[in-house]
C-alpha cells in the first residue's frame, strides 16, 4: 500500500513524499516538476554517529627505528577517535567496526638528518603493505605523505601506519607538535559496505 505525504501550498513549491509497494520513496515538488527517487536500500544507514573517524599522532619522537626495514609508527596520542577504533597504547592500528570504504591519509617526518638517502611510508591493512610513497630526504625534517581509500570488514580487517629509512643504524621519526603534528594518521568512513 502506497501513502503520501505532503507539506505546502497547492501553488507547487511544496513537496509531496510518497512511498510504493517496493520500499522506495519519492520526494516530489507538488506540481510534478522534480522527482528524487531513494531506492529501497539494504545495508547500513549511515549516519553521523556511526560513521568511525579518527586523527592520531606522535606526541614524543620515536627513536631507534632500525633502518633499511619497516617499522611500525606507534600513534600515541589521540586528536579524536569518534569510534574508540584505534589502539594507541598496545598495537597502533584502527580496527573499524563498522564495514565500508575508509578514506586514509598517513604523513610522517623523518628527524635522522641523513643526506643523500631516501624513506618510504605504507599504509598496512592487515600486516602488510597496501599503498607506498618513497621520498628523497637531503637533510633534517623531510617529509612523506600517502593516502588511499581502502575497505574494510567492520570485525576483524586494521590499518596501521610504516616508515622507512634506507642505510645502516637507526633513525627517527618526528614526534614535535610544537607547531602542528608533524606525523600523523587520519580515516574516516567515506562509505558503507
Amino acid at each position: 500500500m502506497a501513502s503520501t505525504i505532503s507539506a505546502g501550498t497547492s501553488a507547487g513549491t511544496a513537496i509531496a513524499i510518497a512511498g510504493d509497494t517496493t520500499g522506495n520513496l519519492a520526494f516530489t515538488t507538488q506540481a510534478g516538476t522534480y522527482t528524487q527517487t531513494l531506492p529501497n536500500a539494504t545495508g547500513t544507514v549511515m549516519v553521523s554517529g556511526n560513521m568511525p573517524a579518527f586523527f592520531v599522532y606522535l606526541s614524543t619522537t620515536q627513536t631507534g627505528n632500525t633502518r633499511s626495514t619497516w617499522n611500525k609508527i606507534r600513534f600515541n596520542s589521540e586528536a579524536y577517535d569518534t569510534a574508540n577504533a584505534f589502539d594507541s597504547t598496545t598495537n597502533y592500528r584502527f580496527t573499524p567496526q563498522v564495514a565500508g570504504y575508509y578514506t586514509i591519509l598517513l604523513t610522517a617526518e623523518d628527524a635522522t638528518g641523513v643526506a643523500s638517502s631516501y624513506q618510504y611510508l605504507n599504509i598496512y591493512k592487515n600486516g602488510a603493505g597496501v599503498c607506498k610513497t618513497l621520498t628523497s630526504s637531503s637533510s633534517n625534517g623531510e617529509s612523506s605523505v600517502v593516502s588511499a581509500i581502502i575497505y574494510l570488514n567492520g570485525s576483524t580487517d586494521y590499518i596501521e601506519g610504516y616508515f622507512y629509512m634506507a642505510g645502516a643504524g637507526t633513525s627517527s621519526i618526528d614526534g614535535d607538535t610544537s607547531n602542528g603534528y608533524n606525523t600523523y594518521m587520519s580515516g574516516s568512513l567515506v562509505r558503507g559496505a
